[in-house]
C-alpha cells in the first residue's frame, strides 16, 4: 500500500517540477523577448535619428542639413582619396569634430546641439562649407547646464597658463620670422621647432579660433593643391620651404603673416571664453590629430622633429587634465584613474624614445605612441561625457 502511494506521488511531483520549470522558461523567454524588443527599438530610433553625410573630394553630400535640437548622431563617410575631417562650427569656434577619417571609412559623431545655424567643414579646408540648421525641439524645456562653480579655479588658472604660453609663442614666432627674413637658412631651421612646440602647448583650445589655427598650423593635406595651394601658409609652409625645399625663397611674406597672426592670437586669447568642455574636448581632438599615422605624426611633417612636437602636445593636454583632476576624481574616479594610467604609459613610451636620442621616429615607434595617445583621447572623451560637459 505504501509502495503504491509512493509510486503515485512521484509522478505528481515530477509533473509539478516540470510545470514550474516550464513556467520559469516561459517567464525567461518573455523577459528576453522584452529586452530584445527594447534593444531593437532603440537601434531603430538611433538609426532613424542619425544623419548620413558623405564627403567627396570637393564637397559634402548633403551640404545643407536640418536637425532638431538636442542629441544628434552624424555618420560621416569618407569617399575622397585622402584622410579628411568633418566639423561643426559656430563662427570660428569648432563645436564638434571628427578628424583623420580614412578614405573608405565611416565614423559616427554624437553631440547635443542648441538651436541655431552653424557651418560644417566638408573635408578639405579649401572646400566650400556646408550649413547645419538646428531647429528647436518640440516640447523642449530649458537645457540643463553643468554647474561651473567647481571649475572656477581651474578655468582661472588655465587662462593664466594660456596667456603665458601665448606670449612665449609670440616671441618664438617673431624670432622665427626674423630668422627667415635674415637670409640665414641654418638660423631659420633652428628657430622653427621652438615656434612649433610653443604653439602645440596651447593647441587644446585651438578649436575656439579655427580661423587662426588654420592660418598658423594648417597642414598641406587640408588644401586642394597641397603644398602648392596659395592658401597654404603658417608654420608648416615655412617648414616645407626650409626642410623639404631647402630654400628661403618667397618665404618672407609668409613669415610676416605668421608673426602678425601670432599677435592677433595674443589679443584673441585675452578675450577668449574658456569652458571645461572646450578644454577636455579640444585636448582629445588634438591628440587624435597628432597621433594619426603618416609623415605628419606629431605635427612636424617636413622637419621630422616628431618626438619634440608630440611631447609638446602631450604637455599641453596634461595641463588641462591636471587642472580638472580634482573635479574629475570626485565625479568620475574610475575614468580619472584610467587617464592617469594613460599618461603613465605615454610617459614611459616617450622616455624610451628619448633615450634613443633621435627626433625622427620609425613607424613602429609612431604606432606605439599613437596607440597610447588614442587611448588617452578616448578616455578624455569619456570624461567629458561622464562629467556632463557638453556644448
Amino acid at each position: 500500500m505504501n509502495a503504491s502511494k509512493q509510486s503515485q506521488a512521484l509522478p505528481r511531483t515530477a509533473v509539478r517540477i516540470g510545470f514550474v520549470l516550464s513556467l520559469l522558461l516561459l517567464i525567461a523567454s518573455a523577459v528576453a523577448f522584452y529586452y530584445a524588443t527594447l534593444a531593437v527599438q532603440k537601434g531603430r530610433r538611433e538609426a532613424a535619428a542619425s544623419v548620413n553625410v558623405t564627403i567627396t573630394g570637393q564637397a559634402c553630400e548633403p551640404n545643407e542639413i536640418t536637425v532638431s535640437a538636442g542629441r544628434n548622431i552624424f555618420r560621416i563617410a569618407n569617399r575622397s582619396d585622402r584622410a579628411v575631417e568633418w566639423e561643426i562650427l559656430d563662427g570660428v569656434m569648432v563645436l564638434e569634430e571628427r578628424e583623420n577619417i580614412a578614405p573608405g571609412f565611416t565614423q559616427a559623431l554624437t553631440t547635443r546641439l542648441e538651436p541655431g545655424d552653424y557651418a560644417i567643414t566638408c573635408g578639405l579646408i579649401s572646400n566650400p562649407r556646408g550649413k547645419l540648421h538646428v531647429q528647436p525641439a518640440a516640447n523642449a524645456g530649458p537645457a540643463a547646464k553643468p554647474n561651473l562653480t567647481a571649475f572656477i579655479g581651474a578655468l582661472a588658472e588655465y587662462k593664466v597658463f594660456l596667456a603665458t604660453e601665448t606670449d612665449a609663442f609670440v616671441d618664438a614666432a617673431t624670432a622665427f620670422a626674423n630668422a627667415v627674413k635674415s637670409g640665414d637658412l641654418a638660423a631659420a631651421k633652428a628657430a622653427y621647432l621652438p615656434a612649433e612646440t610653443a604653439y602645440a602647448r596651447i593647441a587644446p583650445v585651438s578649436p575656439l579660433f579655427s580661423d587662426l589655427d588654420t592660418a598658423i598650423d594648417g597642414r598641406a593635406d587640408g588644401f586642394g593643391q597641397r603644398e602648392a595651394d596659395p592658401a597654404f601658409g603658417g608654420l608648416h609652409r615655412l617648414e616645407y620651404g626650409l626642410f623639404r625645399q631647402g630654400s628661403l625663397e618667397g618665404l618672407a611674406p609668409v613669415a610676416d603673416r605668421l608673426a602678425a597672426d601670432a599677435a592677433t592670437l595674443k589679443a584673441r586669447i585675452h578675450d577668449l571664453r574658456i569652458m571645461p568642455e572646450s578644454m577636455v574636448g579640444g585636448a582629445a581632438a588634438i591628440l587624435e590629430r597628432v597621433a594619426a599615422a603618416g609623415p605628419g605624426f606629431g605635427d612636424s611633417p617636413y622637419a621630422h622633429a616628431d618626438l619634440a612636437s608630440f611631447e609638446a602636445t602631450v604637455s599641453g593636454v596634461r595641463k588641462v587634465f591636471d587642472l580638472l583632476r580634482p573635479v574629475a576624481a570626485r565625479s568620475a574616479p574610475a575614468i580619472a584613474a584610467s587617464i592617469d594610467a594613460d599618461f603613465a604609459a605615454l610617459d614611459k613610451s616617450i622616455a624610451a624614445r628619448r633615450a634613443e636620442v633621435t627626433e625622427a621616429l620609425a613607424d613602429p615607434a609612431k604606432a606605439e605612441l599613437g596607440k597610447a595617445a588614442t587611448a588617452l583621447a578616448a578616455d578624455l572623451s569619456r570624461l567629458r561625457d561622464m562629467m556632463d560637459l557638453s556644448q
